[in-house]
């Protein structure tokens, strides 16, 4: 596994998601969440299709990280199962890779 990757989340509100991010960015377990506007997300949920919006985030951190991670985001979390998906990052400037790993735990 690559040593930093991308964290993608949903929240379901804008108030949710800057709980969130500040959470991760001030636990040192984000290096940086970026917070998208308002995207809409089509689901199964409990035996239906769910049209709902949602605010995606974006989170840079290390692989070391992500369990911390994600046991934070769930804790802060509204939904029973959100969304915390890493994805390794293969390829990334020296400088970008050294600045994530510095600033996380």
């Amino acid at each position: 596994m690559s040593d930093i990757g991308v964290v993608f989340m949903t929240a379901s509100s804008r108030e949710e998601a800057d709980l969130i991010a500040r959470a991760l960015v001030e636990k040192r377990l984000a290096a940086c969440v970026q917070i998208v506007s308002e995207i809409r997300s089509l689901y199964w949920w409990e035996g239906r299709v769910c049209d709902e919006s949602e605010i995606l985030c974006m989170a840079k951190t290390t692989a070391a990280c992500f369990a911390d991670l994600a046991a934070e985001v769930k804790r802060l979390h509204s939904y029973a199962v959100p969304e915390i998906v890493f994805v390794p990052v293969t390829d990334a400037t020296p400088d970008y890779r050294s600045w994530i790993s510095e600033v996380t735990q």
